[in-house]
């Protein structure tokens, strides 16, 4: 007859010590006859012990993001390099974290290992935070005794890619926020603003400039057709991010065309091909064969074109070509990259060089938004300046022909 464990949950219990100083605190626990226990055995003698309450709002957490698995990675890595027992670690993780969702997903982890899991098979029933390189790399240190190693690179290479990711994020949010802004304040004058003005000249009986004239056509057609012009962007954009997730092809040709727009499309490009290259390396220096390792690394260069680019690389790698042959194949690798993995190949060194080409990379993905940032703001400035200057401009200059008249 199988036995059905009990489900961990949190508790807050109080007690006091030996001193009859008065102590609280909280413990992840399947029922609070194990808390008593324990706490018994610290020497506490415990007064209350109690089922955490749920919050009223957000009760389920926030998502579990990249970055959170990263923090994660960490600490498990340091603490197993400490000597620390996974179990243990597993709940000294639990009990500081702040996200409901993460916590109950570290707790489910630590009870599958806990029944004699292995680590490798504990993640495995995550896919949606723990990836294919994640799950493969922590097997193969499962099984090489080098556990804490491979956490490290791990942690490392998540780290990494998450500062790229929010490097890249920066580059492109700021100046889209701004814009929307300035959208969003032009909106405001054209829908209430400009008809206060409009009603003004009305009343004076006299032609409007033509530039003028243009702006209050433009109002009024925003305010006949405002309310459809939105609902029909957000149908456009939901199709478009729908369209994106369903449609590979659709995906690719995107991919393909963000990496073709200036300055922003060198970014791009320079970031996937580091995330092949740390990827590949990675995985290929924690013993996953060559062929194995373009497979994970086929769903992690975050664009569609690199991804199909490795998946056709790995099918020709498997029917006996050299990696820098296949490569070549693509036509999206630059030369210095092709050759840099035939050094690797010849010299046996490929996991080593491939990682000297994500280090360039990824400081030239730096130094480019760094200086992209650099330019962009006194770029998206000058666009405000001009979008609200342009409004106000045609509204006085009626009031200025009329003070030329008079």
């Amino acid at each position: 007859m199988a036995v059905v464990q009990a489900e961990s949950v949190t508790f807050l219990w109080e007690g006091r010590d030996k001193r009859g100083v008065k102590l609280k605190g909280q413990q992840v626990a399947a029922n609070p006859s194990l808390v008593r226990a324990e706490l018994r055995r610290q020497g506490i003698n415990p007064i209350r012990v109690r089922k955490k309450p749920k919050p009223l709002f957000g009760g389920a957490g926030h998502r579990i993001r990249p970055k959170d698995i990263a923090v994660f990675s960490r600490q498990l890595a340091t603490m197993l390099k400490a000597g620390v027992p996974l179990v243990t670690a597993f709940q000294i993780i639990a009990g500081g974290v702040k996200n409901p969702r993460m916590r109950n997903m570290v707790n489910r982890i630590r009870s599958d290992v806990e029944s004699g899991g292995s680590l490798f098979e504990a993640l495995s029933a995550h896919p949606g935070q723990f990836d294919e390189l994640y799950v493969n790399l922590v097997k193969a240190g499962e099984s090489a005794g080098v556990l804490d190693t491979v956490l490290d690179e791990i942690a490392s290479y998540k780290e990494r890619i998450e500062s790229i990711k929010g490097k890249i994020k920066k580059a492109l949010y700021y100046p889209a926020a701004v814009i929307a802004v300035a959208i969003i304040v032009s909106a405001i004058l054209l829908i209430y603003v400009i008809p206060q003005f409009e009603g003004i000249f009305a009343n004076f009986g006299a032609d409007l400039p033509a530039f003028t004239q243009a702006v209050v056509s433009v109002s009024r057609w925003l305010r006949s057709n405002g309310f459809g012009l939105l609902i029909g962007l957000i149908v456009v954009i939901s199709s478009l991010v729908t369209l994106k997730k369903r449609s590979r092809p659709f995906a690719h040709w995107l991919d393909r065309v963000s990496l073709k727009l200036p300055i922003v499309g060198a970014i791009l490009e320079k970031a996937a091909i580091a995330r092949f290259c740390r990827t590949l390396a990675i995985t290929f220096a924690a013993g996953v064969p060559l062929v194995d390792a373009l497979k994970i690394v086929s769903g992690a260069t975050g664009n569609q074109v690199y991804n199909d680019a490795a998946a056709r690389v790995r099918e020709d790698v498997a029917v006996g070509h050299q990696l820098q042959l296949a490569m070549q194949q693509t036509d999206v690798f630059p030369n210095m990259v092709i050759q840099m993995a035939a050094i690797g190949e010849e010299s046996g060194s490929l996991d080593h060089m491939l990682i000297k080409v994500a280090e360039a990379y990824e400081e030239e993905v730096n130094n480019a938004v760094d200086a992209l940032s650099s330019l962009l703001e006194p770029a998206i400035i000058v666009f405000v300046g001009v979008v609200v200057g342009t409004m106000v401009i045609a509204m006085y200059l009626p009031i200025f022909k009329m003070a030329a008249v008079i």
